[in-house]
C-alpha cells in the first residue's frame, strides 16, 4: 500500500466528503512551499487521477513516489484541527507541516 490512513483521518475525510457532497479527497504533491514540495488537498468526483486508499482518499499517480510509506493522520489541537502527512522519506519539513524536502 502506498500510504495508510489513521481511523481519525478516515472519519474526518468521510465527514468532509458528506458536507461537500463529493466522492473522494485527492492528495497531490506539487513543487513549492518553503521546503521544496507541498501537499495539496482537494475534492474530486472520480478516482481517475490515481489510487484509492480506504475508499476515501485518492493519491495522485504522480505523487505516489513521494508518499510511499506515509501515514495520514487527523490532529486536534488547541490552535486548530488539521490533516498531517507523516512522511518517513522527508529530510526536512517546514514548521507548519505543509511542505517538505527529500
Amino acid at each position: 500500500m502506498i500510504l495508510s490512513l489513521t481511523a481519525e483521518a478516515k472519519d474526518y475525510m468521510m465527514d468532509q466528503l458528506a458536507i461537500a457532497e463529493k466522492n473522494y479527497v485527492l492528495l497531490e504533491v506539487k513543487g513549492g512551499g518553503c521546503s521544496g514540495f507541498k501537499y495539496d488537498w482537494s475534492y474530486v468526483e472520480d478516482d481517475s487521477k490515481g489510487t484509492v486508499i480506504d475508499g476515501t482518499l485518492v493519491v495522485d499517480a504522480m505523487a505516489e513516489m513521494f508518499l510511499f510509506g506515509c501515514t495520514v493522520d487527523y490532529v486536534r489541537e488547541l490552535g486548530g484541527n488539521y490533516l498531517i502527512v507523516k512522511n518517513p522519506q522527508a529530510k526536512a519539513q517546514c514548521g507548519c507541516g505543509e511542505s517538505f524536502a527529500l
